[in-house]
């Protein structure tokens, strides 16, 4: 730099030697030179910059692209993360109830069981009643049969009374006497007994209606059943009069059907669905 001032003095003096101008146009030369190079390695920077520009978009390109499927991806997951806790919800809640309904079947299961065990006991019962008065079915002295879900055994009131009364025939006494020795062998039942009639009217002094006359007609049964071994507390009277016909009235056989003393084993109420709530509830 210096130099050149001492050049550019020397020009403006007006006095130029050769060596000074020798010089000066080397130094030009040496200027030119540089600034060749310079200019060559600036293009070869600004070459390698734009190609490390290229070089960095294209990378931030991919990693935009990676970026972007890698939010996809991060979606898909999310998506799929959703839709496993609903079916996991799902089975869960499917589950849930699945154990309810096995506990119900179990417990539907286990009713029907004690209801096919009850219903078991009764016929097995029924059968023995039916065994138990075999002889006398036999002999047609009485029916053993079931009515209204309860075992009955029927006696024809014509055997037993005359026609009117309420007085038991020598035959009709050895019959219920008979009834009540195979009754009184039967453990834990209790027995009714009732008194039933056909619809032709009865009034008289003692019997104004055909009520009193089978009311009448049962108790007599009753007290002739205890005479024979029956113990009182398990049995008792009742009387349907007209008003229960095992056949219609409108034929002397349906008139002789309707005449009839029954004697039902009353049913164990404690063994019945839902006895427990209906004692509690009732407060004993």
């Amino acid at each position: 730099m210096n130099r050149l001032c001492v050049v550019l003095a020397a020009l403006l003096s007006g006095c130029v030697t050769q060596g000074t101008y020798d010089a000066l146009q080397k130094d030009r030369d040496t200027l030119k030179a540089d600034l060749d190079r310079t200019k060559a390695e600036s293009a070869e920077t600004q070459e390698r910059l734009e190609k490390a520009s290229r070089e960095l978009s294209e990378r931030i390109a991919r990693v935009q692209a990676e970026l972007e499927k890698t939010v996809i991806e991060r979606d898909s997951i999310a998506k799929t993360k959703a839709g496993l806790e609903s079916d996991l919800s799902t089975m869960l809640k499917d589950k849930s109830r699945l154990q309810a309904s096995v506990e119900e079947m179990k417990t539907a299961l286990a009713e029907l069981s004690r209801r096919k065990a009850e219903a078991d006991a009764r016929l097995a019962e029924f059968k023995g009643l039916l065994n138990r008065f075999k002889s006398l079915i036999d002999a047609g002295k009485l029916q053993v049969k079931m009515v209204d879900g309860r075992m009955v055994v029927a006696l024809a009131s014509d055997v037993l009374f005359a026609s009117g009364s309420s007085k038991l025939s020598k035959d009709g006494e050895a019959a219920i006497a008979e009834v009540a020795q195979l009754l009184a062998e039967i453990p834990d039942r209790k027995f009714q007994v009732e008194g039933h009639t056909d619809n032709v009217p009865i009034k008289s002094a003692q019997y104004p209606s055909n009520w009193e006359l089978a009311a009448a007609r049962s108790l007599t049964v009753v007290k002739t059943m205890v005479e024979a071994g029956l113990p009182p507390d398990r049995i008792s009277a009742a009387s349907y009069g007209e008003f229960k016909p095992a056949k219609a009235n409108d034929s002397s056989e349906g008139k002789a059907s309707n005449r009839r003393i029954e004697i039902v084993v009353m049913p164990d109420l404690s063994s019945l669905p839902g006895f427990d709530e209906l004692k509690r509830v009732s407060g004993q």
